[in-house]
Parts: structure tokens; sequence; C-alpha cells
């Protein structure tokens, strides 16, 4: 697995601060993006927090999920939380050490009283101190909020005081890019109000064997959610339910909680998101499908990356981006004379570079923008460079009909299908495993490589070998 030292570099540590004027909490940034270009210490927004308590709470998960890996996790783990002001909102998003957790909390304006929020993504410093001191914070004190130091803080030092640097696996970017594609496929499955959510919540375990893959089903009866053997209809898998430790924090906060998944098809693992509304807030957890199974290698982008429009599609759409809060597909599809299906897919490309995430609770994508070349994590993806090789190669050839594709692959052959309703498969062993669950394999994405190309030849190119 590759890993590029990445480094944080802060003025000073991010603290709770006493004054004259009452508390302050003191969000330190790293180098981040903004409207006006790259910033070594961007500041976001300076005022107060509606709901100090629950904030800090919030901010805490947010901060766990962040320091915890829940898969082996003898291994440790610990990454700056990415914030990002769109405008309207601040966002702080972590990943898990082992890529498997997803969290982020959403401050809506009715959370914060202050300046104008501005635009912008960067990374800011939870430590320990911070973190014991974020504890102590009382439901009915003021607290003042500063996402990063005032121009004339940032002239009074002659450089940062504070560097951290981790080691960053490939496959935190890659689960930035896979969260947004799997969680644009939800729905929401279930709301509790507060005293059931609570209940629930409690009591799910908090801890469990390194490696277990425990997977329960839950669907909703009545206000409450009720246990099942199988995954019925309207059911919602909760893989790994420790794994949701974190919401543990905001519980005594909580005004509702919703719960978000795909439909159900098969009985196998899925992917889920379990939302917490706060005052003025809204913490929301995603788990991947298995407690040892990471975002990271899900392959829900490739379908997308395969095609030969996406990259100049994508720099299309990024030009259009603006740290929107909320990106609809049809207005961008209109300003950029593209259909919704292209647009969607320049937008999984933009998410390769950590460039698009995804509301559920909003059911809309969103503008943030990482430190990473769009094309990075596609470039790095093995199955997507395999079913290339397979095209130059000439490996694939289109039978009669086309419903029908053989892929050579050295002295054996690989039979791909697609049905009339648009379901593929194939006769390889990493499809008989997963049966698609975990993405297209390399002979169907060569094989819409080589579709694709013939379309756009009217049909003429053969494809063969």
């Amino acid at each position: 697995m590759s890993q590029s030292a990445h480094a944080y570099a802060y003025l000073r540590p991010s603290a709770v601060l006493d004054g004259a004027a009452g508390r302050s909490l003191a969000l330190e940034t790293s180098g981040g993006a903004t409207p006006l270009g790259d910033a070594a210490h961007p500041r976001f927004f300076a005022g107060f927090l509606a709901e100090p308590a629950p904030a800090a709470a919030a901010l805490l998960a947010v901060a766990d999920v962040a320091a915890a890996r829940y898969y082996q996790p003898q291994l440790r783990a610990s990454l700056d939380p990415v914030v990002t002001a769109n405008g309207d909102r601040l966002r702080f998003e972590s990943f898990s050490g082992c890529c498997g957790v997803y969290a982020r909390l959403d401050v809506l304006a009715a959370g914060l009283d202050g300046d104008a929020i501005g635009h912008g993504t960067t990374n800011v410093d939870v430590n320990n101190p911070l973190r014991e001191a974020l504890t102590r914070i009382a439901p009915a004190e003021p607290l003042h909020l500063a996402v990063g130091p005032d121009a004339l803080e940032v002239t009074t030092f002659d450089g940062p005081v504070v560097e951290k640097k981790v080691p960053l696996p490939e496959r935190w970017l890659r689960g930035f890019a896979e969260t947004q594609v799997t969680a644009a496929g939800f729905d929401l499955r279930a709301e509790l109000p507060a005293a059931e959510a609570v209940r629930f919540l409690r009591s799910l375990p908090r801890g469990g064997r390194a490696g277990a893959r425990t997977v329960q089903w839950v669907v909703l009866a009545g206000r409450t959610l009720r246990p099942t053997t199988r995954p019925v209809a309207g059911a919602v898998c909760l893989p790994g339910p420790e794994r949701l430790a974190a919401l543990q924090r905001v519980l005594r906060h909580a005004r509702a909680l919703r719960i978000y998944g795909p439909p159900v098809v098969g009985d196998g693992p899925t992917a889920s998101a379990w939302e917490v509304e706060l005052p003025g807030m809204r913490l929301t957890l995603t788990l991947s499908p298995d407690a040892s199974r990471g975002f990271s290698g899900e392959g829900g982008v490739l379908g997308a990356l395969a095609t030969n429009t996406a990259e100049p599609d994508a720099d299309l759409v990024e030009a259009l981006l603006a740290w929107e809060p909320r990106i609809e597909v049809a207005e961008l599809a209109e300003q950029a004379g593209l259909t919704p299906a292209r647009v969607r897919a320049a937008l999984t490309r933009l998410g390769t570079a950590g460039q698009i995430g995804y509301d559920v609770a909003e059911a809309a994508y969103f503008h943030r923008r990482l430190p990473y070349e769009v094309g990075r994590a596609e470039s790095a993806n093995p199955r997507l460079k395999a079913a290339r090789a397979l095209v130059a190669a000439g490996a694939v050839r289109l039978e009669e009909g086309g419903a029908t594709a053989v892929v050579t692959v050295d002295d054996h052959i690989q039979r791909v299908r697609t049905e009339a309703a648009g379901a593929v498969g194939c006769t390889c062993l990493w499809w008989a495993k997963y049966r698609g669950g975990r993405g297209p394999c390399k002979h169907v994405l060569a094989v819409g490589m080589v579709r694709e190309a013939r379309a756009q030849d009217g049909g003429h190119q053969e494809g063969a070998r």
C-alpha cells in the first residue's frame, strides 16, 4: 500500500481559551485552499456557537473517528479532521485509520452566530489538551469560535510552531472518492425520535474483538427499530455495530436519529449512514459493509472513471464549482452543456481528488478542495489499469448482437453478458465472489470501454483479437 508523508503546519495548538469576553474555541488551520488561492492558515469563521455543549461533543466524536481503527485496533491512527467552509455552514470530516468509518459534522447556519462564513478547505488541529478542554464545556456558557487566525495574528509569527507529520495511505484519499458514490445510492429508511434513538444506540455494543465480522439488520417498526434475521424490504444493514460508538458522545443532545441505506438486493452486507440531529447541527457516521473492509476498495467509482469523456468533462465541471453547499446536477448539466449522467461521472472523477462529497440529509453533492491532483487515485487503481491493458492488447471481442463479449486473458477466456435491463455479469472468479458488490471486475470494465469506443466510432470498431 502506497503511503506518503503528509505534514500539517500550525501557528500554535488549537485550544479553549479564557479571556475577558468569555471562553473561546480557537481552531488552528493548516495549509488550505480558498477562492483567492492557497493559504498557509486560512480563516473561515469568527463568532459564537449557538449550542456550545452539543458542538463540543460532536467535534469530539469526529476526532474520535480520526483517531480510531475499528479493524486491527492495536494499530494507532491519527489524522487531523478536514474542515470545509461552504458559505452557509462548516463541515468537519474525518476517516478512521482503517478507512471503514467516515464521520461528518455539519454545523449549519442556525448553529452559528457571527461573521459571514467563508469558503475553502483545510485541516484543523485537534490535540489531546483540546480534547480534554472540550469535555468540560458547560451547556449554558457562551463559547466563541474562531476557525483560523486573523490576519494580524498571522503577521506576528515567523512560521509554524506546531508541525505534525503523519503517514497518509492512498486508501484514505480513495475512501473520500468511494463514500460519495456509495452514499449517493442511499435513501432515508428510518427516523426515530430522540428517546427511541437514545435507547437504540445505547443498546449497541461499544467494543468488539479485532477482526470480528458482526453484521446486523434492522427495520423500522412503528417508532422504533426491530432487529431482523434477514434483509427484508426496507431493512438497513448495521455492519459492525460497535463502530457507532462515537455517537455515544452526543446522545444527551440528540433530537432524532435518521438512518440511510441502499435498496435491499440479495443478502450480502451493505454500507449505511447513521445521522444524529443536534441543535443547529447534524452528525453522520457512514459505515462500510464490513468492519474489515475499508471504503477504499469498494470500486464504486470505476464505472465512471472508465469512460472516455470523464476526464475532459471533469475539467469543465471543476471550473464551475465554488465550494457550493449543494451541487444541483441538473443545473450543472445545463451550465456545462452535458447530460446529467456525464455530470455525475465528472463529479465522480473529481471525487478521486477529494473534491466532491455527498450529503445524504439533503440528497445532494457538495464541493470541497483537498491538496490532491485529479486522476491520482484513478491512475493507481489496479482494476482500471488492468482493464485498459486488456483493451490495448485487443483482448475484447463483442459478439453478434452486442449483449455478450469474450475477453481473452492469456490462455483462457471470460464471458461478459449484459441483460436487457442493464445488469452485467462475468464468468470470472472475482464476479463469482462479489457479484458486483465491490464494483465491476477488469473484464466488465474493459468491455464497457470497447462498447463506448464502438459507439463513438459509429459502430465500426471491432475491438477483437
